[in-house]
């Protein structure tokens, strides 16, 4: 049986490739406290669906290149974010006067 991993499109800046990061809850073996671990997969998406901030799952398949091992199952929740509302866009400035000279001689 394969493994399957649910996680959050971080990355789609290659072809037909995703980054899927896996965030867990571990605790600590001596103190007990919780922390978040973050793990990123390199997963093939054939039809490049897959947009960042998708939630996806992945499943274990045979090595297709030196870091993909998983594949793109299903998309499990669409984001509600489109990437270009995600970048940061320039506010400008307002117009400002320009310079006047002072020194005129107003003969």
């Amino acid at each position: 049986m394969s493994k399957t991993i649910i996680g959050t499109v971080s990355s789609v800046a290659r072809n037909k490739t995703i980054t899927v990061r896996v965030v867990n809850r571990k605790t600590h073996p001596l103190y007990r406290k919780q922390f978040l671990s973050t793990k990123k997969f390199a997963a093939h998406d054939e039809k490049n669906e897959a947009e960042v901030g998708d939630r996806v799952a992945i499943v274990e398949t045979r090595p297709l290149s030196a870091s993909k091992h998983f594949r793109l199952d299903r998309i499990i929740e669409r984001t509600s974010l489109k990437a270009d509302a995600l970048a940061v866009t320039q506010v400008e400035e307002p117009s400002r006067p320009s310079k006047v000279d002072t020194n005129k001689d107003q003969s």
